[in-house]
């Protein structure tokens, strides 16, 4: 074994903390684990670090397998949160307890790999007697701290194993893991700011070892990984002492005009030291749309290359061939519309939208269960991350698990974990991977019925086997295009699930009854599109408000991406950009109502007279009106639209006849 100097003094100074806390070699120490009710409050506390902790601990076990090793996460009190490993050694460790609610601060075990890292907040190995109690001789333990992106600790990260497998390289491989779960915290919390990745070496900007700063609009910099601050060499505090200028002498525009022109490679930023850095720029702010990314070409997974797998961080990335700048757009959450921050996002001038929005508002943090019901594609799932934005959930995670698109060992996996079959070993449920936060049960009246029974007992009992029996904290938004009430009268759907699933049932309209299409339209246009949105030609606009939408905000978003493709540099869009199957089932469409209308080749019918201009239509959500505002604009739009006719409003807007009376009454 190793006897490095500096490692011999920090275990002397263990050594010499614990006898002053009147500990004794011969002592044992208290095993017992925290009571039920206390742990779960030290799972709530921590249950964002173990979220990115668990993946992270997978993929660590996998590097350290033939040493039949145990990796444990502990919080900053030196409980344990979480430990997987080798069944031998679970046996073993049984008389000292590295198990969840087990304490192992430096002050209750002595010397050991976590209790000290977590005094030192340095990484360490404890080895064999180094161990100030004699009964954990028989261990050995590498341990590494994990810091926020401020330098706070969050919790330590450790491989502990039989004294006869100690290895050299096992220290190394839990400090990459601790900076993978830190990459990742500073992803999370930074995900929409500008996101510089450098190193001094170009083939190492993508890896573990590449720095990452998070930098505001401002130019202040939100956050580092300690690989940027190695490389700054800079402390937690000196970074926020620091900005964007002070550190590479280049003001943020200046920064950003540079970026733009170094298309054939990285840029290069030099220190006031003179150490030259090589980096890329990840725009991630919400305004830059879409977002600017410095990306080698063709290398897809250049993004990836910080959080991947330790075995594979260890080989230095191949140096890119040349860098471009391309437009980079963050990945929909949903396949039928841009990620949402909350509700408010839901609000764009429809009447039905803005009741729906009320209604879950008020429901929101009250731990009640929704269920969405809604055609196909018409924007489920981006409901329902609105929803858990809206909460006090929102930045935890968000599991989804689609009923309908898996045969049910799949959808088991997916909800439960498994032992084997497709997926690997040990594999985290969903159920779990959303601990803390909300589970989303996309198309829940496909979900089998043996499934069913046990979903339900999961979230009525409220546990958790592979959490230590940890209560399963999850809020669950369910969502089903079928008539439940229908499925459980056939007994297709168990009965108690359904009154379990359906704490308030909430209706998304079909795009075809929404009178929003316009501002969805530029909304997806400038998520979707070039860097300058195009406006649809008034002929588009004609065909788009006559067609029925089978598909919703789904078959939206294509066709318009379709032709913002087709529409190129082009101002407008045009119908001969729309997609030709579009084309004809708008043809269709309007020749089975108005056998003579002529579409797509000259003026429709009277009654289809062009609405204004897409670019003459602003977002009322960023026009600065308010709700009562946008309400009764929508009503007076819906009404003109129908020739006055107030039944047929009433029907579209979802709201009663008398009420439209009374707000037209009270507006005059």
């Amino acid at each position: 074994m190793p006897s490095d100097p500096a490692h011999v003094e920090a275990i002397r100074k263990s050594h010499e903390r614990c006898a002053a806390l009147g500990l004794t070699r011969i002592g044992h120490g208290d095993y017992t684990p925290l009571p039920r009710a206390d742990l779960a409050l030290v799972h709530e506390r921590n249950r964002r670090l173990f979220m990115h902790a668990a993946p992270v601990m997978e993929l660590l076990l996998e590097q350290i397998l033939v040493s039949k090793s145990m990796v444990v996460l502990a919080d900053t009190q030196g409980t344990v949160l979480h430990s997987v490993g080798h069944s031998d050694l679970l046996e073993r460790t049984a008389k000292v307890a590295l198990a969840p609610g087990v304490n192992w601060a430096e002050a209750s075990k002595g010397t050991n790999g976590m209790g000290t890292a977590l005094v030192t907040e340095e990484p360490v190995f404890v080895h064999a007697d180094e161990h100030f109690m004699y009964a954990n001789d028989f261990l050995t333990c590498s341990a590494a701290p994990i810091f926020d992106p401020r330098g706070n600790l969050l919790g330590v990260l450790d491989v502990t194993g039989d004294h006869r497998s100690f290895h050299a390289h096992t220290l190394g491989l839990v400090k990459m893991s601790a900076r993978m779960i830190e990459n990742h915290w500073l992803t999370d919390d930074c995900q929409h700011a500008l996101r510089l990745h450098f190193h001094s070496r170009v083939e190492f900007i993508d890896t573990l070892m590449g720095g990452i700063l998070a930098v505001g609009e401002d130019g202040k910099l939100l956050g580092a990984n300690r690989s940027a601050l190695d490389l700054l060499a800079l402390s937690p505090a000196g970074l926020r002492m620091n900005c964007v200028e002070s550190l590479f002498g280049l003001s943020l525009p200046q920064l950003l005009d540079q970026a733009r022109s170094a298309s054939t490679g990285p840029l290069t930023l030099t220190l006031a030291n003179g150490l030259q850095l090589h980096a890329r720029l990840q725009l991630n702010w919400p305004l830059a749309r879409p977002t600017m990314s410095l990306l080698p070409s063709g290398d897809a997974a250049a993004e990836a290359g910080a959080t991947e797998a330790p075995s594979a961080l260890v080989r230095p990335a191949s140096p890119p061939v040349s860098s471009v700048l391309v437009p980079r757009r963050e990945r929909p959450r949903a396949a039928d519309a841009e990620a949402v921050p909350d509700l408010s996002w839901l609000q764009t001038g429809d009447a039905q939208m803005e009741a729906l929005a009320t209604r879950l508002r008020r429901v929101a943090d009250r731990d009640i269960s929704v269920l969405i019901l809604g055609e196909t594609g018409s924007g489920k799932e981006v409901l329902a991350r609105a929803i858990h934005q809206e909460s006090s959930r929102a930045g935890l995670p968000f599991a989804t698990v689609n009923c309908a698109g898996l045969p049910e060992p799949m959808i088991e996996a997916e909800l439960f974990g498994s032992e084997g079959g497709a997926r690997r070993p040990g594999a985290l449920g969903r159920i779990l991977q959303a601990q803390g936060g909300t589970l989303f049960l996309d198309e829940v009246g496909d979900m089998p019925l043996a499934l069913q029974a046990r979903l339900l007992r999961v979230l009525h009992e409220h546990e958790l086997a592979p959490l230590g029996g940890a209560p399963a904290d999850v809020a669950v938004i369910s969502a089903t295009h079928h008539n439940l009430r229908e499925m459980v009268e056939r007994q297709a759907f168990r009965e108690d699930l359904y009154y379990r699933l359906n704490g308030l049932t909430v209706r998304l309209p079909p795009l075809r009854e929404r009178s929003d299409l316009l501002v969805l339209v530029q909304r997806i246009l400038r998520r979707h599109g070039p860097l300058r949105a195009p406006t649809l030609d008034a002929e588009v606009v004609r065909l788009m408000q006559s067609y029925h939408w089978p598909g919703n905000v789904r078959q939206l978003v294509n066709v318009l991406r379709a032709a913002a493709a087709m529409a190129g540099d082009e101002a407008a869009i045009t119908p001969a950009h729309l997609p030709e199957d579009f084309i004809e089932d708008v043809q269709r469409a309007v020749a089975r109502r108005q056998p003579d209308a002529s579409i797509g080749t000259g003026k429709p019918a009277a009654e289809h007279d062009p609405a204004p201009v897409l670019a003459a239509q602003p977002d009322p959500a960023e026009a600065g009106a308010t709700l009562e505002e946008l309400e009764m604009q929508t009503i007076l739009r819906v009404v003109q639209e129908l020739d006055g006719n107030i039944s047929l409003a009433s029907k579209r807007l979802g709201i009663s006849r008398n009420t439209i009376y009374r707000k037209l009454r009270r507006r005059s």
